[in-house]
């Protein structure tokens, strides 16, 4: 079947999802002594990457990243990969990451990422070994347009080196994180079931006080006739 029978009047592809997953987050290390100019005791990258090596420029346009409001121009625009960007500092906090994609009619994406530069390893500590700090997570595309359809069927393998600073075993917060995604709709589904339960309870009750103050009207009314 061709692409554009599948495709709705308003120019989605129907019934099709797609999911991509991404890692983001920030590498972190210690300069060894603090910074005389500023303070600054850590270099920093916060950054959104394939989780396998492919180009996601072909369907991310850019990426802003949020920083603290005490660096000039917290807010960074990044159009092209890697999505990152490097900065020095001396403290940890919240990142604003939101995502573009080359197709206008989907939605931006905003995650959120605490930047993390201290550790408890000695060789973080000391500045011999580099803090990673990152998530997976999976981007979903419902009913893509056809154009947003091509780029994410099409893969194109990143031009970029792998990157070589971290020794996260992507396979398995793959699947620790869906194990989470799957207890998290357990408890959700268990929750609904109990909600579900006390909205009957509810519901049964109301209509028992209903039928006991209608029986207790009629007792009334037949009182005054009498």
């Amino acid at each position: 079947m061709e692409e554009s029978s599948l495709c709705d009047t308003g120019g989605r592809v129907k019934g099709v999802t797609i999911v991509k997953p991404i890692i983001y987050g920030n590498i972190a290390r210690y300069f060894g002594k603090k910074r005389e100019e500023d303070g600054h005791t850590h270099s920093w990258t916060i950054y959104v990457r394939p989780c396998q090596n492919e180009d996601i420029s072909i369907y991310i346009k850019k990426v802003h990243f949020k920083l603290h409001e005490s660096y000039p121009t917290p807010v960074r625009v990044i159009n092209n990969p890697p999505f990152e960007i490097q900065e020095t500092g001396w403290g940890e906090f919240e990142i604003q990451i939101k995502i573009f994609f080359v197709d206008p009619t989907e939605k931006p994406l905003t995650l959120y990422h605490m930047l993390k530069l201290f550790h408890t390893d000695p060789a973080i500590i000391i500045g011999k070994k580099n803090l990673v700090s990152e998530q997976y997570d999976e981007i979903v595309f419902n009913d893509p347009t056809p154009t947003m359809h091509h780029a994410l069927s099409n893969p194109v393998i990143s031009a970029l080196p792998v990157r070589q600073d971290s020794n996260t075993d992507y396979e398995e917060l793959e699947e620790k994180t869906l194990e989470k995604i799957a207890a998290a709709r357990k408890t959700v589904k268990q929750d609904i079931g109990s909600l579900s339960e006390r909205l009957k309870i509810v519901k049964e009750s109301i209509q028992f006080l209903k039928r006991e103050v209608e029986q207790a009207e009629s007792t009334q009314l037949e009182d005054l006739t009498l």
